[in-house]
């Protein structure tokens, strides 16, 4: 089956995740390899109620960003037809690395490489990237889970 057309906007990626605004942390996707590789875009606006005021500015938690990458891996994964009425569920991150914060203004590249895909679970190379400047990186593992009726 062919990957949707690129690039993804937020209408297409609200069909694919559960999440919502002020939870949905991707604002497009712009490559997408199935089962390989993924590349999905977040601006970190000036307005977003979870940036944390520091003396570098406004930045967006690490933990935010993290999640940044594993909603761009679950698009890859949720977005195969026969994922549809799946959930990915994030069940831990390995070697995670902060190198240095996301600003407001920033937009953010977020790169997954899938290094295992099965039926049932995953794991994924995730890197968050600034101006080309590697900013995250971590390795995500991930279990696909039936969705409960509400989210279908």
């Amino acid at each position: 089956m062919e990957p949707p057309p690129l690039p993804l906007d937020l209408r297409a990626i609200e069909r694919i995740l559960p999440h919502r605004r002020p939870f949905l942390l991707v604002d497009r996707v712009t490559e997408l390899e199935p089962d390989r590789r993924i590349v999905g875009i977040k601006h970190v606006a000036a307005d977003e109620r979870y940036l944390v005021e520091t003396s570098q500015g406004a930045v967006l938690p690490p933990m935010l960003l993290m999640e940044a990458v594993a909603q761009v891996g679950a698009i890859m994964v949720l977005g195969k037809p026969e994922n549809r009425l799946k959930l990915a569920f994030f069940m831990g991150i390995e070697k995670a690395r902060f190198r240095r914060p996301a600003r407001a203004g920033d937009v953010v590249v977020i790169e997954a490489i899938v290094r295992r895909l099965g039926s049932r679970m995953g794991v994924f190379d995730g890197t968050a990237a600034v101006e080309g400047v590697t900013v995250a990186e971590g390795a995500m593992t991930f279990a696909l889970g039936e969705a409960p009726a509400l989210t279908r």
